[in-house]
């Protein structure tokens, strides 16, 4: 089973069974047709629909689409997913993020957040030249900066404090 959350207010239960899907324990009759691969047409109920997906989050099972110009945001929770939260476990990813370490000996070459920025997972936060090599090193979760311990032309060691937050 899945559940589906949309827009954060309604939520679908989603079984996939040999003759078809069962969504909220009934049987979910439709047609769809495949246009491209993010664009679909879809007849349910005698009722035509046009649905595009405009983000697709694999990692963290969240998607966007539009279906005849209203969008909606899908949280998608997996059987594993549900387990866990019936068992009061989350998911790493809310752990809280508390500090940027350098994943090698290098200098750094380029500060690209300062003290009191708000940070975004996959945000660019420095750049780290290593053996000759530019590394760029990044957000590993979203946070506040609170504290940078270097400065650009500092030496680095391996699992040295770049960042806190």
């Amino acid at each position: 089973m899945v559940r589906v959350t949309a827009n954060q207010n309604q939520v679908f239960a989603i079984e996939q069974q040999s003759d078809g899907l069962i969504v909220n324990q009934a049987p979910f009759e439709w047609d769809l047709l495949q246009l491209n691969p993010h664009t679909f047409h879809i007849i349910y109920q005698n009722q035509s629909y046009n649905a595009v997906l405009l983000e697709a989050d694999y990692e963290n099972k969240v998607f966007v689409v539009r279906i005849n110009n209203h969008e909606y945001r899908l949280q998608a929770q997996d059987r594993f997913d549900l387990l866990l939260e019936k068992m009061g476990m989350t998911k790493a990813r809310t752990a809280q993020l508390n500090h940027i370490k350098a994943p090698m000996p290098g200098l750094i070459i380029d500060i690209k957040v300062q003290v009191g920025d708000m940070v975004s997972k996959g945000d660019t936060m420095m750049i780290l030249e290593a053996m000759k090599m530019e590394n760029i090193i990044k957000s590993p979760g979203d946070g506040q900066v609170k504290n940078l311990k270097v400065k650009k032309g500092d030496s680095v060691e391996k699992n040295q404090v770049l960042i806190e937050f």
